[in-house]
């Protein structure tokens, strides 16, 4: 019985890297099995495992204090790295259209909800550093509570492990209504516009748009396609000719004659010049359609998906491959990380990139074993890109930034380094012939496992004064302001939104919980908007709203410490 109990005591009570071991991931079982509750249609998810660590630290539980810092600091590493390099492909393709307005008004309301934390520091008397904490869980941003945490470590060090405790615990009283808080704004703006000026949603989730042109403009009579290309700045690529009851696919040579029926892919803001340029819209039906039946359009030819997966192919310019002139293929679209993008000569491809493509099955079959289109081989995820690239943000992170003005430099930490970097692997790394690409499973799997070991390091960490907080405490005080966080600047911007921008109901609250990092609120939108445009406008605010949440929130603690 002795040996029964000593084992016991090592394994569960006795803080050692067995024992924190052991806890971590018995507090991330049962955190992951509580947050299936939902209440109607509202779940905290995963943010169960943070509250269960919370009430395991405050009924007693003492884990080794450097072994979860540890666990902590790599599971948002690994988190916000496998984000940046999953939003990174898409990320700059989105800017180009909806994604300048989305990012805006997400700025808007990040500006706001400082200036209200800055007030209510004033008004309250609370100190700068709890702001931050309560409004870290009032905008659900736990790598914002880490970055900030860590530049009072910087400041303060061990002297300040009570206020770097309390930081989180301002967070965890906050966080529950920071989802209803967005939940309720969700409600409130669909009152207030029950119309929502729907939209086609495939319109809106595009960075192309399909028109089709009649040919009258006489300058164009009897070009190839390289001439007209030439004559206009603007990118577009003519996919298909309809020349009487005879469709074309062209290359470069096709020469273009008068009545021509051009069927062109433009960014949405250029179609207006496209009909000055080439002639008349013509269209014989809704080219954007996402039901449209390619395949009884091009009876005679076949219409084909093509994945990348041919490492010689990752970072070369598509103009460069020359796959019109030697396979007769037209590439329709390519789908990068679910956006759309323009198939322009300039674009670089990468590993993962699908092309839709039309032309003659034998050509499309030659062009297959090119591109490689091989899925079990995007299966084998790239590790040492990952992890080359995660050291590189590691190391960004911890260089000290002198900033005017500020009596020390900030850092962007391990949650601001690592998605830097992660975005222009993603982005970019395919030009320096480095494969970043990874499986929705593989990313989706490395960024649950991050943000679930740090979740419930912190809850560890941070329980033992939790309930003492709110009942001698300010905690009830905490969680009313962060209401306020929450509400008041998600909705003074989505009314803009709304009635400034015309945005539907949709993009709007798809925006608004980006910025707030409110993947729960975000499900509740799409199960009443039943649209794409909120996950499409989600993903276009998210990481540009994480960064600058990271790097906010230091600078402004850096003023009052």
């Amino acid at each position: 019985m002795q040996a029964l109990n000593s084992w016991l005591h090592d394994v569960f009570i006795a803080p050692s890297v067995l024992e924190t071991l052991v806890w971590l991931t018995l507090v991330s079982a049962v955190g992951i099995l509580l947050g299936k509750l939902r209440v109607g249609k509202i779940s905290l998810g995963i943010t169960f495992v943070f509250f269960v660590g919370i009430l395991s630290a405050h009924f007693g539980v003492r884990v080794d204090p450097e072994m979860n810092s540890f666990a902590q600091t790599l599971g948002l590493a690994l988190f916000v790295y496998a984000l940046g390099v999953e939003v990174g492909p898409s990320f700059f393709p989105s800017l180009k259209s909806q994604g300048i307005l989305y990012n805006t008004l997400g700025l808007m309301v990040i500006g706001l909800g400082l200036t209200v934390v800055v007030a209510l520091h004033y008004i309250f008397g609370i100190s700068m550093p709890n702001m931050l904490g309560i409004m870290a869980g009032a905008v659900t941003n736990t790598p914002m509570l880490a970055a900030v945490q860590s530049t009072m470590q910087d400041a303060l060090g061990s002297a300040g492990a009570r206020q770097v405790a309390d930081l989180a615990l301002g967070c965890a009283l906050t966080y529950p209504l920071g989802v209803v808080g967005m939940i309720l704004a969700i409600l409130t703006l669909n009152i207030l516009d029950p119309k929502r000026h729907k939209r086609n949603e495939e319109e809106n989730s595009r960075n192309t748009y399909i028109t089709e042109l009649e040919l009258t403009n006489e300058v164009l009579f009897g070009k190839t396609i390289l001439e007209t290309v030439r004559l206009e700045e603007k990118h577009f690529i003519i996919s298909r000719i309809w020349r009487g009851d005879t469709l074309i696919i062209p290359s470069s040579q096709t020469v273009l004659h008068e009545g021509d029926h051009l069927l062109v892919l433009v960014h949405p803001e250029d179609v207006e010049e496209m009909e000055q340029f080439f002639g008349r819209r013509a269209e014989s039906r809704d080219w954007n359609r996402p039901d449209i039946d390619w395949d009884a359009i091009d009876s005679q030819l076949v219409s084909k998906r093509i994945i990348i997966t041919n490492s010689k192919v990752n970072g070369a310019k598509l103009g460069a491959l020359r796959l019109r002139n030697q396979y007769g293929i037209n590439i329709t679209r390519i789908d990068r990380a679910g956006i759309e993008i323009l198939a322009t000569p300039d674009l670089h491809l990468q590993l993962g990139d699908r092309l839709s493509v039309v032309g003659e099955a034998q050509e499309i079959e030659r062009a297959s074993k090119f591109l490689g289109d091989s899925i079990n081989v995007l299966d084998k995820p790239k590790l040492f890109s990952f992890f080359f690239g995660l050291a590189v943000g590691c190391i960004l992170g911890s260089i000290p930034l002198a900033i005017p003005g500020l009596s020390m430099p900030i850092k962007l930490g391990l949650a601001g380094g690592p998605i830097i970097v992660g975005i222009l692997m993603g982005a970019f790394g395919a030009r320096l012939r480095i494969a970043t690409y990874m499986s929705n499973s593989a990313t989706q799997l490395i960024k649950q496992l991050g943000i679930i070991i740090y979740l419930a390091g912190l809850g560890l960490a941070s329980g033992e004064h939790f309930f003492e907080m709110i009942i001698h405490g300010d905690g009830l005080l905490w969680i009313g302001l962060g209401f306020l966080i929450t509400y008041l600047p998600t909705m003074a911007v989505g009314l803009l939104s709304l009635f400034g921008y015309k945005k539907t109901h949709a993009e709007t609250v798809g925006m608004l919980c980006g910025v707030m990092a409110n993947s729960m609120a975000l499900d509740y939108a799409m199960s009443i908007n039943e649209s794409r445009s909120s996950s499409v406008a989600y993903a276009i605010v998210y990481p540009v709203g994480m960064f600058v949440r990271i790097i906010s929130a230091q600078i402004l603690l850096s003023f009052f410490l």
